[in-house]
């Protein structure tokens, strides 16, 4: 009799966190931002070349920005990281049964018994002790390891991604109507990467887009506001 079997499969997230962070805070960034200049410009009653050259430098400056800032923010963390590698290393090398111990009281906690533990962290450490260290005491592992490019091109990419749309809008909407357009096309963007970055990291739809539809209303409107005002007065 022939039996059928299915391959058992998982389907984790931990690898999708780091460039999905970065992504969908760029893309945030870039609409909320380039939309609320967009609108506080155009509610200045400038001129359309001026509203569309304020939108493309945003644009250009805020996805350098946001690599820059990226950048250097996951090289301190690899940094970071790196120093207590060496750290660990360091530590092995100068007290084995020491660190023996602590990797043994850490399976305990976790609800081993103590001979268990025992066997567990000798075969751990005969196999690659300084892995078995990173992992179950530091909680680094290659999931979760920086990569700085990675993360500076995903902001700049997205966050530009997310700031073409409502640039493109200032050409072919209607002066008149150019706030309202550029309000609604952008809300309409952060509603969608609201959703997809919730269903993309399992979390739920309905909070994360309430979320960003709030923030990034209440930026256009408070960009608006400056807008008129200074418009009045100059």
């Amino acid at each position: 009799m022939r039996r059928s079997h299915q391959r058992h499969r998982e389907h984790h997230l931990g690898q999708r966190v780091g460039w999905l962070r970065a992504a969908v805070l760029g893309a945030n960034d870039g609409v909320v931002s380039t939309a609320s200049l967009i609108v506080g410009v155009a509610s200045a009653h400038a001129t359309p070349g001026a509203i569309a050259t304020a939108g493309f430098a945003s644009l250009v400056a805020g996805a350098m920005s946001m690599a820059a800032g990226e950048y250097v923010s996951v090289s301190s963390q690899a940094d970071l990281e790196a120093a207590e590698i060496e750290t660990e290393r360091r530590e092995l090398a100068e007290d084995d049964a020491g660190e023996r111990q602590e990797l043994t009281n850490i399976y305990v906690k976790r609800g081993l018994t103590r001979k268990l533990a025992e066997e567990v962290t000798d075969q751990l450490m005969a196999h690659d002790p300084l892995d078995a260290h990173l992992r179950d005491e530091l909680g680094i592992s290659e999931i979760s390891k920086p990569r700085p490019l990675q993360a500076a091109l995903a902001s700049a990419v997205s966050y530009a991604a997310g700031a073409i749309l409502p640039l493109l809008t200032v050409f072919v909407a209607p002066a008149s109507q150019l706030v309202v357009i550029v309000a609604i096309v952008s809300l309409v963007l952060l509603a969608v990467l609201g959703a997809v970055a919730a269903k993309t990291g399992g979390a739920r739809m309905l909070p994360a887009t309430v979320r960003v539809l709030f923030w990034g209303a209440l930026a256009m409107a408070v960009t608006a506001g400056l807008g008129k005002l200074f418009g009045s007065v100059a």
